[in-house]
């Protein structure tokens, strides 16, 4: 990932790229239509330059209170391409509305969900 930078914030996400772990910080308190895109073309080069080094993909959903249609579906697009790489797809920090809504259309069988650090730690080092 050497032409990625470790860290990178945007108004929508922060990216953190650690050993064989790339964290994603999603900015909210919405993930809607506008965001969405953005939140795509910021994530997926660091899902592909990672390759098959990836172990873990972490979404930090901590500061969303919405999301949207096409919010759910930039979700499952980089779980899809997190797990093509051969990693575990986890949703940390969920509200428990949102976790609700994921569990309605099935997104939380898509995803370990770690709703504390204990949770996170514990699937980090499975």
């Amino acid at each position: 990932m050497s032409e990625l930078p470790a860290k990178k914030t945007t108004s929508h996400v922060d990216i953190e790229v650690r050993p064989r772990l790339l964290y994603v910080k999603l900015v909210g308190p919405q993930i809607g239509q506008r965001e969405s895109p953005i939140i795509s073309q910021e994530v997926d080069p660091y899902i592909k330059a990672a390759g098959k080094d990836l172990k873990h993909f972490i979404v930090d959903m901590k500061s969303v209170t919405f999301m949207s249609s096409m919010g759910v579906g930039v979700c499952i697009a980089m779980r899809n391409k997190a797990v093509a790489a051969g990693a575990k797809a986890v949703l940390f920090g969920t509200t428990p509305e949102l976790v609700k809504l994921l569990s309605m259309m099935k997104i939380d069988q898509m995803y370990k969900l770690a709703k504390d650090q204990a949770e996170l730690d514990m699937i980090l080092r499975s």
